[in-house]
């Protein structure tokens, strides 16, 4: 129903995210329906989170969405049924953990900070301590993001990754540029620095699925376990928003989880709100 960041005469779009803007009842009307399109009740509440680019997670339940303002973390886990836990993202990684056996779910918001604060290996460290986990009945799914192909980042980044992960390098590699211009005219773009100290030349790109997939291995789940939905969000602007592509103005995507209620139990909630 979002009229905010698309031409008048294209449709509208699903923006969920409470942006400056975008009207807020409009988005509280598209959380309603993909409340409605996940849990086939729009009724059902989404729980969502203040994203601080941190490693914070924090357990959620049914009364959080009541509350006046989401919470600062940037992954929440439950175990109780008839809500959604969100996750925002238009650019970051976002990623859902299931346990199969035992009926609790988690969301994770992995930006590049979040992601080399282990962000994911936290959470599922905190399914396994808090929760009683057990890897090896643990599924995860990992969302769409800006991908390998797109996701240009300074040597400042590389360095954080490499202080925190022995295969950091494999996370990270070189994309000259393609620009037609430059391969019609390359004198027009020479310079007269030495070797390594121009602008010009290949740029940094990160793959944070990679780096989240390597993550969720880590924490003990089997490859076969973990889902890459796939979709990069910078250069598919016909399916995602991207605060990159849109040099900041543009809308959020969610990326939801949560445990349905038993039949039985839903009548019975229905029965006491009558």
């Amino acid at each position: 129903m979002s009229r905010a960041y698309c031409p008048e005469d294209t449709p509208g779009e699903l923006n969920l995210g409470l942006t400056a803007e975008d009207d807020r009842a409009t988005v509280l009307a598209n959380r309603r329906l993909l409340a409605g399109a996940i849990a086939g009740d729009a009724g059902v509440p989404l729980v969502s989170l203040k994203q601080i680019h941190s490693n914070l997670v924090v357990d959620a339940t049914r009364a959080d969405a009541g509350r006046k303002g989401p919470r600062r973390a940037d992954g929440q886990i439950t175990a109780e049924t008839g809500f959604l836990l969100a996750v925002q993202t238009a650019d970051c990684i976002p990623v859902l953990v299931a346990d199969s056996r035992q009926r609790i779910v988690a969301a994770f918001h992995a930006g590049w900070r979040g992601t080399v604060k282990r962000i994911v290996e936290s959470g599922v460290g905190r399914m396994r301590l808090v929760y009683g986990s057990r890897p090896r009945d643990l599924i995860a799914a990992i969302g769409p993001g800006a991908s390998a192909c797109c996701y240009s980042v300074g040597e400042e980044v590389l360095s954080e990754f490499e202080s925190q992960f022995s295969y950091a390098r494999e996370l990270f590699h070189e994309v000259f540029d393609s620009d037609a211009i430059r391969r019609k005219y390359p004198m027009l773009f020479l310079t007269q620095r030495a070797p390594g100290h121009s602008p010009i030349g290949p740029s940094l790109h990160a793959d944070l699925v990679e780096a989240n997939r390597r993550q969720l291995l880590d924490s003990g789940l089997a490859p076969r376990a973990i889902k890459i939905v796939g979709g990069c969000t910078q250069c598919q602007g016909d399916l995602f928003f991207s605060h990159r592509a849109s040099h900041g103005y543009t809308g959020r995507m969610m990326a939801v989880i949560g445990v349905r209620e038993a039949a039985h139990t839903r009548k019975i909630r229905a029965a006491k709100q009558n």
